[in-house]
C-alpha cells in the first residue's frame, strides 16, 4: 500500500509537473497572443496613417496646383494691369501734348494781340504828341 501510495505520489507529483508546464505554456502562448494583438495593430495604425498620409499627400498636391494656377493668372493680370497703365499714360501724354500746344497757340495769339496794342498805342501817343505839339505851336502864334 506505500508503494501504491509513493507510486501515486509520483504520478500525483508527474501530474503537477505536466500541468505546471502547460500552464507556464498558456502563459507564454498568452504572451504570444497580446504581442501579436499589438503587432497587428500597430500594423493597422499604420496602414490608417498611410491611407492618411496619401489623402493628405494628395490635397498638398491639388493645392499647389491651384496655387500654380492662382500664381499664373495674378502674373497674367499684372501684366493686363501694366499695359492698361501704359495705354492711359500715353493717353494721358497724348491729351497733356494737346493742351500745351492749345495754351501755347493762345498764349501765341495774346502776344500777337498785345504787340498790335502796343504798335496802337505808341502810334496813337506819337499822334498825340505831333497834335500837342501843333495845337502849342497854333497857341503860340495866336499868343504873338
Amino acid at each position: 500500500m506505500e508503494a501504491d501510495c509513493s507510486d501515486l505520489r509520483s504520478e500525483l507529483c508527474c501530474r503537477d509537473a505536466s500541468w505546471r508546464r502547460r500552464q507556464l505554456q498558456c502563459q507564454q502562448l498568452h504572451t504570444q497572443l497580446l504581442k501579436l494583438r499589438e503587432h497587428e495593430e500597430r500594423q493597422e495604425s499604420q496602414i490608417k496613417h498611410q491611407a492618411s498620409y496619401v489623402q493628405l499627400a494628395e490635397q498638398l498636391q491639388n493645392k499647389n496646383t491651384a496655387l500654380s494656377l492662382l500664381t499664373q493668372s495674378q502674373q497674367h493680370q499684372q501684366g493686363d494691369l501694366s499695359k492698361i497703365r501704359n495705354h492711359v499714360y500715353q493717353e494721358e501724354q497724348e491729351r497733356m501734348k494737346t493742351e500745351i500746344s492749345a495754351l501755347t497757340e493762345e498764349l501765341h495769339q495774346k502776344e500777337i494781340t498785345i504787340a498790335t496794342i502796343m504798335e496802337k498805342a505808341s502810334l496813337l501817343e506819337r499822334q498825340l504828341k505831333m497834335e500837342s505839339e501843333i495845337k502849342d505851336k497854333l497857341l503860340a502864334k495866336q499868343q504873338v
